[in-house]
């Protein structure tokens, strides 16, 4: 290849042309060795000049195909992500001097290709690495050439997309910013005569809407007239545009709509109806925008008689909907190979599998599931809107609802089956929004919905299943009365019949719905656990490979739900040989381990003591999958396995789950293996959620055998406060939760041997503390623990400290309050802040909802802390007195008879103190019903 002098005087050698031209033709042939093809690029990217060659074939390689100029090109694209920075200047700029006449390219694919290559650059070097750019990008958008003018937007519009803030930046040399210079050029083209134009010119602005640079708020007026122009534009892609503006601006900036609200919502009732598809997509994503922005329900609510209809007639599958295909794939088959969507109800309530999530201490996590690729299409936006709006409207929208959904129901014959089932889903849809409406009549819905679990139809059956799992809390509130009773068993057997189904969609859905069933039932479910665990292990032995993981999640929920009524004999014998035989069958290196590993950890928790006899090797097999994936992150090769953080995470769940069930029972094992090490390297990884899992581990280790932690104790405490200041703590705030209450459980075993590191913990705590609106409460929570704790076993170092952190603290400590805590509940097996285990059915976070839990012994422990505190320091308290007084009626009941009287003796000591009617003015400031608690403690 030629030696590069400048960029001027560079030409390719005619060989490396021929070459790399033969290399990219045979690449895009379909019959071709790919990796051979691969390897032979490789060795020429070794060359300075590869990439020159690439861009000369790309612009100048006339006589070529366009394929193989744009093979050539993308493969220009993909080094320069890699290489741009470490290339010569003069090399960069022989690229950009060949990419910028490019920009009027006769054909659209290489315009286009150049258009992403510009945009790369610009990503890597800024505007200012390429002061040409803008002005060519002026010239092409000005020159009345369409082939200039489309190169020139298009490559304009992938910069707006990717990189928009370049553009609303000052530029060194220019008088002002460059979104300045182009904002008025694409308004012009919103009115060009050329569809590809308008559709480029508004996509571009639109990426400005969240960003609302100066330009575009003075000009506003101007967007949005031209919005109006463009809403009924013949080309369905730029209709497609104007109603994604319209819900971007309701969402970020709804004030600018105000004016034109009723204008905007009656173009989007009409465009919830176009005929293409994509178009009423984005129109209907404007009613959930509309009502999660929370404005007035008011400017809706007359629309509703015609919005209703409309979302119900677009919940009806499509002919062309790819559910349909996939609604015929037979259970006995291999799955297919390529990912598709699993599910077709809503998004926010999707009956996606609920896979791994790692362990939490906190009530704040999102289980975001990257397995499952959902494509989003009218029908489940229509849906979930429905479900939005029910939520907002509530009853009223039953009028104008339900006689629809009846005449669907009612409808007969097999032609008019996407109807019946578009109507069953719309009663799960509203399930939760018009409960109250539909509460009179739930017996008789469910008893309409129970036959169609046996329906002819495949999407039937699995909309019955997921329908009828949204009204489960209604099903087993009924067990109390015979009829009651004899409808959950009905339900119960319907839904496992189909758990049996021989079609994979209704098993994926059965499977889901059962377990939203179990989580609800819990412990009502153990008469019929025999019955339960014979349809769930022969499903386990005939599902495929995307259906097994479904059902370890069913099993994993069952065991939640009924606990340690599973720990019996005749219960483990169906149970335990076919999920053990599994077990031996997978590799160490094996992902689908993964959800075996997760349905463990439920068995372990729910056994107790029971799971001893299958402990040691699951415990031993934990041990070595974390050692290999440790030695792999290093060596690859000695390993013999891939590096994979979800190994380490599943096992260290799995120990906590060990830990949990086993107690003390574990100890023999961590004596004899290497745990400790182990989990010290875990502690110190630099992926988060490796982090989040091992001191979830090290808190369950420190409740059950500490003795075993104690030779590095101090380097376990250590690693865990610096997760406490964190420069990223919004971002890694599970991995704070968890090493916070870990810090704590250690706290209350060694005692004093925690002395050298409390202080170092208590100045990352109360800034914390002093700082509640910048953290989540979980965190919130388990510092104010914490901080007790500490202070509980070494009031002597803390409590001289404690005027500094006094009030804070106190008002921290009483919104601990374990009898109404609202829980965002999450799939995992998780110990919340207050040490309450729940796991939850759903994959997805659902509704905050109140749960009446117990008044912990953590929260205890906090305040044996701080009675410790004030008594070895009473005057560091006095000026948060009162603070502390609402702290202690925060307290629904204290147990400990112990703490109790701590607190009156704590509370009488202040009264003594403070003479000459201080107590009463102190008491005066406190509100009626925190004295009225008060008074429990005798003062």
């Amino acid at each position: 290849m030629a030696a590069v002098v400048n960029s001027a005087s560079w030409q390719p050698q005619e060989e490396g042309f021929r070459e790399i031209c033969g290399l990219l033709e045979q690449q895009i042939s379909h019959s071709s060795d790919k990796s051979q093809i691969w390897h032979q690029l490789q060795h020429y990217s070794q060359f300075p000049d590869f990439n020159n060659y690439l861009a000369f074939i790309l612009a100048r390689a006339e006589g070529k195909s366009v394929e193989i100029r744009q093979a050539a090109g993308l493969l220009l694209k993909n080094n320069l992500r890699t290489v741009y920075k470490s290339m010569t200047p003069v090399n960069q700029q022989y690229i950009k001097s060949e990419l910028l006449p490019c920009l009027g390219a006769a054909d659209r694919h290489i315009r286009s290709t150049v258009g992403t290559i510009i945009s790369v650059v610009v990503q890597l070097g800024g505007v200012l690495g390429w002061p040409e750019l803008l002005q060519a990008l002026v010239n092409c958008l000005d020159s009345n050439d369409v082939n200039h003018m489309e190169g020139a937007m298009d490559a304009l519009s992938k910069i707006c997309e990717d990189i928009p803030q370049v553009l609303d930046s000052d530029v060194p040399g220019l008088a002002e910013r460059p979104i300045n210079i182009f904002l008025p050029r694409l308004y012009k083209f919103f009115q060009s005569p050329h569809a590809s134009l308008r559709k480029l010119s508004l996509g571009s602005v639109n990426q400005y809407i969240m960003l609302l640079p100066a330009a575009l708020y003075v000009s506003m007026d101007q967007y949005l007239q031209g919005l109006f122009v463009l809403a009924h534009d013949p080309a369905s892609e730029v209709r497609k545009l104007v109603c994604a503006a319209f819900v971007q601006l309701i969402e970020v900036h709804p004030s600018f709509l105000e004016p034109h609200l009723r204008n905007v919502i009656e173009y989007m009732l009409q465009v919830n109806k176009d005929t293409d598809d994509e178009v009423a997509l984005e129109a209907c994503e404007f009613w959930s925008a509309y009502c999660d922005a929370q404005l007035p329900p008011e400017n809706l609510r007359e629309f509703l008689p015609r919005l209703i209809p409309i979302l119900l007639s677009n919940m009806v599958y499509a002919d062309d909907d790819e559910s349909l295909v996939d609604a015929e794939e037979d259970g006995s088959l291999p799955d297919r190979d390529q990912v598709r969507t699993m599910f077709s109800l809503l998004s926010s309530k999707d009956l996606k599998p609920r896979f791994h999530s790692s362990r939490f201490h906190g009530s704040d996590v999102e289980d975001d599931d990257d397995d499952i690729v959902n494509v989003w299409n009218l029908r489940k936006c229509s849906a979930a809107a429905l479900d939005i709006l029910s939520n907002v409207f509530g009853d009223e929208i039953l009028p104008t609802l339900m006689p629809i959904v009846q005449t669907q129901l009612s409808t007969t014959g097999d032609a008019a089956w996407k109807e019946r089932e578009a109507a069953v889903l719309a009663l799960g849809a509203i399930a939760e929004g018009c409960i109250n409406g539909l509460y009179p009549h739930l017996s008789e819905i469910v008893t309409f919905l129970i036959p169609l679990l046996d329906d002819k139809f495949p999407l039937i059956r699995s909309i019955s299943c997921w329908t009828i799992s949204r009204f489960s809390k209604f099903i087993v509130e009924g067990i109390g009365h015979q009829k009651g009773y004899e409808q959950f068993d009905k339900v119960l057997m319907g839904l496992l019949r189909r758990i049996l189904d021989t079609n994979k969609r209704v098993q994926e859905a059965a499977c889901s719905a059962f377990a939203t069933l179990e989580e609800e039932a819990a412990e009502e479910l153990a008469p019929r656990l025999e019955i339960i665990l014979q349809h769930l292990m022969c499903a386990f032995g005939k599902y495929q490979r995307r259906n097994l993981r479904i059902v370890y999640d069913a099993i994993g929920t069952l065991a939640d739900a009924v606990g340690g009524e599973l720990n019996q004999p005749n219960y483990l014998d169906i149970l335990m040989p076919p999920l053990i035989a599994k077990w031996q069958q997978l590799s160490n290196s094996d992902k689908d381990i993964f959800p075996l590993l997760e349905c463990f950890t439920s068995i372990a928790q729910a056994l107790g003591t029971g799971f001893s006899q299958f402990a040691e090797p699951v415990f031993q097999r934990c041990i070595n999958i974390i050692q290999t994936q440790q030695l792999a992150k290093v060596d690859t090769v000695s390993a013999g396995v891939q590096y994979d953080k979800e190994f380490i995470v599943c096992c260290l769940d799995l120990l906590s789950g060990l830990a949990e069930g086993l107690g003390s029972g574990i100890e023999s094992l961590v004596s004899h293996s290497n745990l400790r090490d182990l989990l010290l390297q875990c502690c110190m990884d630099d992926a988060s959620d490796v982090r989040q899992s091992a001191f979830a581990l090290l808190g369950d280790l420190a409740r059950v055998c500490p003795v075993h932690l104690r030779p590095r104790l101090s380097e376990f405490l250590d690693i865990a406060a610096k997760q406490l200041t964190s420069p990223k703590l919004k971002e890694t705030v599970s991995v704070a939760n968890n090493a916070c209450w870990s810090i704590g459980e250690l706290a209350v075993k060694v005692r004093q041997e925690i002395a050298p590191v409390v202080m170092t913990v208590i100045s990352c705590l109360v800034p914390i503390l002093q700082h509640v609106e910048e953290v989540n409460k979980s965190l919130i929570e388990n510092s104010a623990i914490t901080l007790g704790r500490l202070a509980w076993v070494c009031p002597e170092l803390v409590s001289p400290h404690m005027e500094h952190f006094m009030q804070a603290w106190c008002s921290a400590l009483s919104i601990i309050d374990p009898k109404e805590c609202e829980l965002a509940i999450f799939k995992s097996h998780t110990t919340l802040t207050l040490g309450l285990q729940i796991s939850v059915t759903d994959n997805l976070l659902l509704d905050q909802v109140n749960k009446q839990i117990r008044d912990d012994i953590e929260k205890e422990d906090a305040f044996r802390g701080l009675c410790a505190m004030v008594k070895a320091n009473p005057s560091g308290a006095l000026s948060s007195l009162v603070f502390m007084c609402k702290a202690i009626a925060s307290w629904h009941e204290i147990r400990s008879e112990d703490l109790h009287n701590d607190i009156c003796e704590v509370l009488r000591g202040y009264k003594q103190m403070l003479r000459n009617g201080a107590w009463d003015q102190c008491m005066s400031a406190l509100e009626p019903p925190v004295k009225d608690k008060l008074s429990k403690y005798q003062v």
